[in-house]
């Protein structure tokens, strides 16, 4: 098993350096870059531009450079810590990120324990009761949690909280506390506004897992060792939660790889309706501004997140599943 680890975390390196030169190749390949966007836009707004302070600024953020230097110029600086100057915010890419990684991952773990303490339940009443009224009426409402469009649910939610509850439209805290520092009135109104995005995102993924666990969970109600368990007399729950539910959860921890990055990136649409102070509709903007160094951190940090989780989710599924083998080779 540590030799195994011990391989993965070696793989890691070559696998984040491809990846970084995939994410500043893709940061380039669109014509020009952050200075050129911002002259594009002066212009636009009629404003002047003064040639001399375009070059020095070029000079200064090492844009005029070969594209080469740049790049193990930013490679470097993340062995550092340093990410890189955001053009757009005028500030180091730490700065910048700030309260919003943390308000990203308070939004996005909540959503996530909301979805896993609602839909596992739930699936697992719908697999042991197929086809009575309990599990026909939850599947036509997971049908629905899945046909509704995020955005559109965003919508209707800010209304209902708007009119019904009174909670400001938007946001994830009320106006008066907007960059002021953390205070415990400052983090009541978070959780005020919290239950929105929590209840729009979760939506949607709460339904997906419903009915994925049920699938797998009847699949495996099925199979020869649940129906001998059942004729030797063991207890129904003793035997659903040692045996077939614990087959049955596999699909749950492969998706520890995907889980990881999402705490991070949250949901950049849902973000953008609700007005989010998240990372999604920053990382957004970077790509849209060619803010390069910014964006490429979000990506790179996305990248090394989803590394780790496959790696988790690998030794996770190894752990419950006794029939899944991290080495290689036949067994006799």
């Amino acid at each position: 098993m540590l030799r195994y680890i011990l391989h993965r975390l070696l793989m890691m390196i070559p696998t984040l350096l491809i990846i970084s030169l995939i994410v500043f190749v893709i940061i380039q390949l669109p014509p020009g870059d952050y200075l050129e966007s911002y002259i594009a836009e002066l212009q636009s707004q009629g404003e002047s531009v003064d040639p001399e302070k375009i070059a020095f600024l070029r000079q200064h953020y090492g844009l005029d450079k070969p594209l080469h230097e740049q790049y193990f110029h930013w490679l470097t600086g993340m062995f550092r810590g340093d990410f890189g100057y955001s053009f757009e915010y005028d500030l180091p890419v730490t700065e910048v990120v700030g309260d919003r990684l943390v308000l990203t991952v308070l939004v996005s773990f909540i959503t996530i324990v909301f979805t896993w303490i609602i839909a596992f339940p739930i699936g697992i009443y719908s697999a042991t009761h197929q086809y009575s009224w309990g599990d026909y009426g939850l599947t036509f409402l997971g049908f629905i949690g899945l046909a509704t469009p995020n955005f559109l649910l965003a919508l209707v939610m800010l209304y209902l909280a708007n009119v019904y509850f009174g909670t400001s439209i938007g946001g994830l805290m009320d106006p008066e506390y907007i960059d002021q520092p953390w205070s415990w009135d400052k983090f009541m109104s978070v959780l005020e506004h919290l239950w929105i995005p929590v209840l729009v995102i979760g939506t949607s993924g709460t339904a997906g897992m419903i009915r994925r666990l049920r699938a797998n969970l009847l699949d495996e109600l099925q199979k020869q060792y649940v129906v001998t368990g059942l004729a030797k007399g063991l207890p129904h729950f003793r035997l659903l939660t040692k045996y077939p539910l614990r087959m049955a959860l596999n699909f749950f921890i492969s998706d520890i790889g995907s889980i990881l990055p999402s705490v991070i990136s949250g949901a950049e649409v849902v973000a953008v309706v609700l007005s989010l102070p998240t990372t999604g509709p920053m990382m957004l903007s970077a790509l849209q501004s060619q803010d390069m160094y910014l964006a490429g951190s979000f990506l790179m940090f996305l990248a090394s997140l989803t590394v780790i989780g496959v790696l988790l989710s690998d030794l996770a599924l190894a752990a419950l599943d006794p029939r899944i083998r991290l080495q290689g080779g036949t067994t006799r």
